[in-house]
């Protein structure tokens, strides 16, 4: 069942053989929500007191946990958004372009011939291929201009398919949060297994986002006012850093051999002047500056296409509570955890935030 009024506008970049299919995509949802009008799940907040009540009888245990499991993925769908979708047969260039031009981070794969939902492009695919073809400046990258989604899933995949994963707009968000843990992945489908639409995809920062909106009206728990040193949240071994002077190309292999979202830069003493993210590499598509990577981190920072406030940081000995409300309100994906000189000592993020928010000890171990 579906939010009232949910209207996903389709953006297909030419797809030679799926425009009919995918025109009728936002008509069936439209359609679907006028027969189902009357068994509509009203929003969320006409029935947070029921809830408020299932949760207030144990304030200390589980709180966010029996929230994620009263609410579904549904209720985050909005009521109008904008998707971008790919067929596989288009040229991997022209699909990075294409996130570029419509300020997304990934994009739903079509399959023409299967007649569904296959995977996502997203920018992690960017930083593979730049990584795995890339000579010197002098040489394009013949894969990069003229393979095909399709080819470079083969090649990539060959040893390692593994199926979307994607989520009912029926499932908690509990369940949501879980996949997104347990699957070690940034961005989760929504698709409709009646009619294999899918209709928006969920992340991280989405999911704490539409916490942090009823926090307030939720029993506080006192693990808000523990500190990250009490709570053991985040990571503090094995930090991966780039320095100013790093190759390009040496820090998408430290993406890539790592799987890490950033990189802080740091000076000769450790301390955080800067950071890299995958995000910042999607740059490269934007400015064709992609056949060279020879050049330093800090030359290619200089071509961030927003506005820099400075790196986020936070301490060990903040708490909880702090280090939820600047993620939120930052709209960022992690903060940089340093000491009193700045010196890089760890990494907090929001899959680090939800696992111990919502995740009970036996699905950490498990997640």
């Amino acid at each position: 069942m579906f939010p009232c009024c949910a209207l996903t506008t389709y953006i297909t970049v030419e797809l030679s053989c799926v425009e009919t299919t995918l025109s009728h995509l936002a008509e069936s949802i439209t359609s679907r929500r006028n027969d189902m009008a009357t068994e509509c799940i009203p929003a969320a907040f006409e029935d947070l007191d029921v809830k408020k009540e299932l949760i207030s009888e144990d304030p200390e245990q589980n709180v966010y946990t029996r929230f994620m499991k009263s609410h579904h993925c549904y209720d985050l769908v909005p009521t109008s958004s904008k998707l971008v979708v790919f067929d596989t047969s288009l040229q991997v260039k022209k699909a990075f372009f294409a996130l570029v031009s419509n300020g997304v981070r990934a994009a739903p794969l079509w399959d023409s011939t299967r007649q569904c939902f296959v995977g996502m492009l997203t920018i992690t695919d960017f930083i593979n291929i730049l990584h795995r073809y890339y000579k010197s400046p002098l040489v394009q990258i013949y894969e990069l201009e003229e393979h095909k989604i399709e080819t470079w899933r083969e090649l990539y995949l060959q040893d390692s398919f593994k199926p979307l994963v994607s989520i009912s707009p029926n499932a908690s968000l509990y369940d949501a949060v879980s996949s997104l843990l347990r699957n070690k992945i940034h961005r989760l489908p929504v698709i409709d297994p009646s009619t294999g639409n899918t209709l928006y995809i969920l992340t991280h920062k989405r999911i704490l986002k539409f916490l942090k909106l009823f926090i307030a009206e939720m029993p506080k728990p006192s693990f808000l006012s523990r500190t990250l040193e009490q709570l053991n949240i985040g990571t503090f071994d094995k930090i991966a850093v780039v320095r100013s002077d790093t190759p390009l190309y040496t820090a998408l292999g430290i993406f890539v051999d790592h799987r890490v979202s950033a990189l802080p830069v740091v000076d000769d003493k450790g301390r955080v002047v800067d950071i890299y993210s995958k995000f910042d590499v999607i740059n490269l598509a934007a400015e064709k500056t992609y056949n060279n990577l020879d050049v330093t981190v800090t030359k290619a920072l200089q071509h961030r296409s927003q506005y820099f406030e400075g790196v986020l940081t936070c301490n060990r000995l903040e708490t909880l509570e702090a280090i939820i409300n600047r993620l939120v309100e930052a709209e960022v994906h992690r903060l940089v955890v340093v000491d009193e000189q700045e010196v890089v000592k760890g990494i907090v993020s929001l899959s680090d935030i939800l696992q111990a928010l919502v995740l009970s000890n036996k699905d950490q171990e498990s997640a």
